[in-house]
């Protein structure tokens, strides 16, 4: 199963490394650019099998009409009933 790895890279030094998470990088790039005030790039080759389901599943390619309706992962703000069994509508309790 592919595991997460991400790309960071620095064209203002040397710097390139790969991790295996999403957390690692963003803290990578974080003290790097606090320790020399460099802006960093980052790419993300590929992401564990779950995390792009869920990605797909909410659209968050950008475009309208691309999230998955009938995932158990996607919820709508304006759905008619909340986990807790209180009915609603327009975003309403009622």
């Amino acid at each position: 199963m592919p595991r997460t790895r991400v790309t960071v890279r620095c064209e203002s030094c040397t710097l390139a490394e790969t991790y295996g998470s999403l957390r690692r990088a963003r803290m990578a790039i974080a003290e790097h650019g606090r320790e020399t005030g460099h802006d960093l790039d980052w790419e993300i080759d590929r992401l564990a099998a779950g995390v792009e389901r869920a990605g797909a599943d909410a659209g968050v390619c950008g475009r309208s009409g691309c999230e998955n309706p009938d995932s158990p992962l996607v919820r709508s703000e304006f759905d008619e009933e909340r986990e807790d069994g209180v009915e609603r509508e327009d975003g309403v309790e009622r």
